[in-house]
């Protein structure tokens, strides 16, 4: 991937260039910012940009032997460690054992969520981590000479998915890596990671994009949305992956909004045999499309709180249309004494959800104190 294919970003690129004119390139970096910021997308251009033969002072050549293996993923001095998940099969799973569907699933785009490569690899109720087996791998792979390369570069995504053992058998390799060798790690949380792995690197701060950049970016991939991409790229609030969602999932958008209306009308009305309906209604739906309900009524109650601290005039209102009609009659029952209640049992039925709790007491649960909380 080209520093160029980003759609913005231009200080954190800049700041990378920098780092390679002055030789001045640290052994193990920590790519990180808000979801959505595009820090994969920035490690694998970085990385690209190290390795090209040809390199011109602001991007990769894209043409060279080098950045052609790069932009297939194949090249034999770049390697990839993420989140995978334990089966039958693989009771100590590494990384390289999805490497292949890896790769295709990243050339079709780098900007994605951790729901979104376990649901491609079909994990079901399976958890994502990087397990202590990855470690060993890491350090056979880091072991060896460069193949084609100056630098071996490896590519941790979502490090705070790591297993402690894993992080602790790597600690003294990331402190003093092999000659030639360049660990470059992308973070959605770095309060997670582990603060001894995330003290050996060098901070790459990634600000969220800006609507100019996310419109930019859904008129030259996501033609479908033509029409809504303004809408989009205001609810999207810097988030680019958020914004591709809303372009390519129209239908589990609505289903959410209605769904979101229906729990907040049924609690008001008090209306236990609907709240029932409803519960078993969601319980129906997959675990991936649970967790993305709970995360969008989150989203809304925000957006309804600080609609009622009448915060539309600072613009910071991020709604679409349709959720602007219903957020002007609802949003009074959204306050500041309500808010921390409902989203910790909104956030307590996205754990209950990952944990693989019943659906149907799950949501029948929060529905009933929902109930209680918005009066």
């Amino acid at each position: 991937m080209k520093f160029s294919q980003i759609p913005g970003q231009k200080g954190a690129i800049e700041k990378l260039l920098r780092s390679v004119r002055q030789g001045r390139v640290s052994h193990a970096q920590l790519f990180t910012g808000p979801e959505g910021c595009g820090s994969l997308a920035l490690a694998l251009a970085f990385a690209q940009y190290i390795s090209c033969e040809n390199k011109t002072p602001d991007d990769s050549c894209g043409t060279c032997k080098s950045c052609i293996k790069y932009e297939k993923f194949i090249h034999p001095d770049q390697h990839f460690v993420f989140p995978v998940i334990r089966d039958k099969k693989n009771a100590e799973p590494v990384s390289d054992y999805y490497i292949e569907h890896w790769r295709e699933f990243v050339k079709k785009s780098p900007y994605f969520t951790l729901n979104k490569w376990l649901y491609s690899i079909e994990a079901g109720n399976a958890q994502g981590l990087i397990f202590a087996s990855e470690a060993s791998e890491i350090i056979k792979k880091l072991s060896l000479k460069t193949f084609e390369s100056d630098f071996k570069i490896m590519i941790i995504w979502l490090p705070e998915k790591m297993h402690q053992a894993t992080a602790n058998k790597l600690l003294k390799l990331i402190e003093e890596p092999p000659e030639k060798t360049l660990f470059l790690l992308v973070s959605d949380e770095q309060d997670k990671i582990l603060p001894t792995i995330r003290s050996r690197c060098q901070t790459v701060k990634i600000p969220a994009f800006s609507k100019q950049e996310i419109e930019e970016y859904l008129r030259k991939h996501c033609e479908s949305c033509a029409n809504r991409i303004s809408d989009i790229s205001h609810v999207a609030n810097g988030n680019i992956i958020r914004a591709i969602e809303l372009c390519e999932n129209a239908d589990s958008y609505q289903i959410n909004l209605d769904l979101f209306k229906n729990l907040m009308r049924f609690a008001w009305k008090r209306d236990i045999i609907s709240i029932i309906t409803w519960s078993e209604e969601i319980a129906a739906t997959g675990r991936e499309a649970q967790k993305n309900f709970v995360s969008f009524a989150l989203r809304l109650l925000r957006e309804n709180l600080m609609l009622s601290l009448d915060q539309a005039k600072n613009g910071l209102i991020f709604l679409t249309g349709e959720e602007a009609d219903f957020s002007n009659k609802f949003h009074p029952f959204i306050n500041q004494k309500n808010i921390f209640n409902l989203t910790d049992e909104l956030n307590l039925a996205y754990s209950h959800v990952e944990a693989n709790g019943n659906a149907k007491i799950i949501f029948l649960d929060l529905a009933l104190k929902v109930t209680r909380l918005i009066r």
